[in-house]
């Protein structure tokens, strides 16, 4: 499979890093394109979301640990705040709050 082939999530795109080290791995992609929309986009969401560059690089690569273990969406990750599909809840809303201040 290509890089082109990698699926998408519902809101963002699967970048360039991420299709790399997905394509590398036979498992992850077929767990990753097993994955609802909904699904990959929390991944991709909580990999982005990151500000330095070695923590997305230590997302990424515990994500196709963690696909290949049969892991569906990532652990303790508040979801992705970029859908317009609904509201951010109250809990998450607050985390955001004090994450700014």
């Amino acid at each position: 499979m290509t890089k082109d082939s990698v699926l998408h999530g519902t809101v963002h795109t699967t970048p360039a890093d991420m299709k790399k080290a997905l394509t590398s791995s036979k498992a992850g992609l077929k767990a990753w394109q097993s994955l609802t929309p909904l699904a990959r986009n929390e991944w991709i969401c909580w990999t982005i979301f990151v500000k330095n560059k070695a923590t997305r690089e230590a997302h990424i690569k515990r994500m196709i640990v963690e696909l290949r273990e049969g892991v569906r969406r990532p652990c303790c990750w508040l979801g992705c705040i970029h859908r317009k599909d609904k509201a951010i809840s109250p809990s998450v809303a607050a985390i955001l709050k004090k994450k700014r201040t």
